[in-house]
C-alpha cells in the first residue's frame, strides 16, 4: 500500500510542471535586449514569451533578481537556459556585471522604473476613487448654492455645501454616475464616481463655504464632496495569471464607445471579493450571438470567440478597471472575461 502511494506521489510531482503551464518562448525572441525609455513590462514580456502573463514563471527561478518588476532604462536582459528551461537574467545598465540584488537597496527613485503598462492610458484613473458604495453616497456632502447664485461654477469660485465634516479641510468633488450592475445577478456592485475637481473649506458651518481650487468641468448644484484621500496606486506590478479561475463580464467602458479596442479602459464585474489584484491578465471572449436557424428554425447561440487580452490595473471590492492590451477583434459590453488558460 505504501509503495503504491509513493508511486502515485512521484507521478503527481513529475507531472507538476506541465500542470502549472509550460513557458513557451516567442519564436522571434531576442537573446539579449537593452531596456529603453518608453518600454513597458508588457512590451518586454511579449518580446520573450508567447504568453506575457507567464512572466513570473521565467523570473521565479532566477536567483539574480528579487523584485522582477523593477527594471530600469539601460538595463540589459539576456536569455539563458538552466536544466533545459529558459531564464531571463539581468545586467544593470552601464555594463556592470550581474549581481544578486537581495542584500542591496537601490538608491535610484522607484518612479524611474519602467511601468507594467502605458501610463498615459491610465493616468487619470490612478489617484482618486472611481467607484463609491451606497454608504459613501449617503455620507457625502453636496453643493447647495454659490454666493452669486450661479447654477454652475468653476475654479476660483466659492460655493456653499452641506454635510461637510469639520475634521477635513480639503474635498474632492464628483458627480455620481450610474450604478454598476451585475448582468447575471442584478446586484449593484457600486456607483461610478466621475471626478470633477478639488475644494478647500474657507468657513465651516451649515452650510459651509468652500473655494474651488481645481475643476475639470463646471461644478453644478448637487455635485457631491468626499474628504480628499489620494491613493498611491502602484504601476510597478507585473503581468500574471489569477491564482484561481475567474469568469466575469465587461459591464462598462470609459468614454462610452460601442466597440472596444486596444488601450481602452473597461470595467468588469469582478473585484477583490473574487480574488483579483493589479497585474492579473484576463482573456476576453466575444460573446456568441444568438441567431435564428435559417433551415431548422428556432434559435441557436454561436460559439464565443477569442477577442484579446486585458490587464487589471485597479481593483475595488466588487469591480475592477482593466486596460485592453491586445484586441484581435472588436469587443463589446457583455463580452466575457476569463482566466488566460
Amino acid at each position: 500500500m505504501i509503495r503504491r502511494v509513493l508511486a502515485l506521489l512521484l507521478t503527481v510531482l513529475s507531472a507538476w510542471p506541465a500542470w502549472a503551464g509550460d513557458v513557451v518562448l516567442n519564436p522571434h525572441h531576442p537573446e539579449r535586449y537593452v531596456v529603453v525609455p518608453g518600454d513597458t513590462l508588457w512590451d518586454i514580456a511579449k518580446r520573450f514569451l508567447r504568453d506575457p502573463w507567464l512572466w513570473p514563471e521565467i523570473w521565479y527561478v532566477n536567483p539574480q533578481i528579487e523584485n522582477p518588476h523593477l527594471i530600469y532604462p539601460g538595463d540589459v536582459l539576456y536569455l539563458t537556459w538552466v536544466n533545459g528551461k529558459p531564464q531571463l537574467r539581468l545586467q544593470r545598465g552601464g555594463g556592470h556585471p550581474t549581481v544578486k540584488l537581495s542584500p542591496r537597496v537601490r538608491v535610484e527613485p522607484i518612479r524611474r522604473a519602467i511601468p507594467a503598462i502605458p501610463i498615459d492610458a491610465i493616468r487619470q484613473f490612478l489617484t482618486r476613487p472611481l467607484v463609491v458604495g451606497e454608504h459613501d453616497l449617503d455620507r457625502a456632502g453636496y453643493i447647495v448654492d454659490s454666493p452669486d447664485e450661479h447654477l454652475v461654477t468653476g475654479a476660483g469660485d466659492r460655493v456653499y455645501a452641506r454635510g461637510i465634516d469639520p475634521r477635513h479641510g480639503r474635498y474632492d468633488l464628483f458627480e455620481p454616475g450610474d450604478p454598476y450592475v451585475d448582468p447575471a445577478t442584478g446586484e449593484i456592485l457600486g456607483y461610478a464616481a466621475e471626478y470633477r475637481g478639488t475644494a478647500s473649506v474657507e468657513r465651516f458651518g451649515d452650510p459651509a463655504t468652500l473655494r474651488l481650487e481645481h475643476t475639470t468641468r463646471e461644478i453644478a448644484i448637487g455635485d457631491r464632496l468626499l474628504p480628499q484621500n489620494l491613493e498611491d496606486v502602484s504601476v510597478t506590478f507585473f503581468p500574471h495569471a489569477p491564482a484561481r479561475k475567474v469568469a466575469g463580464q465587461i459591464i462598462s467602458v470609459v468614454d462610452g464607445v460601442t466597440q472596444i479596442g486596444q488601450y481602452q479602459v473597461v470595467v468588469i464585474n469582478r473585484g477583490v471579493r473574487e480574488g483579483l489584484e493589479p497585474g492579473h491578465v484576463l482573456r476576453v471572449l466575444q460573446a456568441g450571438r444568438t441567431i435564428r436557424d435559417p433551415v431548422a428554425g428556432g434559435k441557436v447561440t454561436l460559439p464565443d470567440e477569442d477577442a484579446g487580452l486585458l490587464l487589471v490595473f485597479r481593483t475595488f471590492d466588487r469591480v475592477s478597471f482593466g486596460l485592453v492590451m491586445e484586441a484581435r477583434r472588436p469587443m463589446h459590453l457583455g463580452d466575457k472575461v476569463v482566466s488566460p488558460e
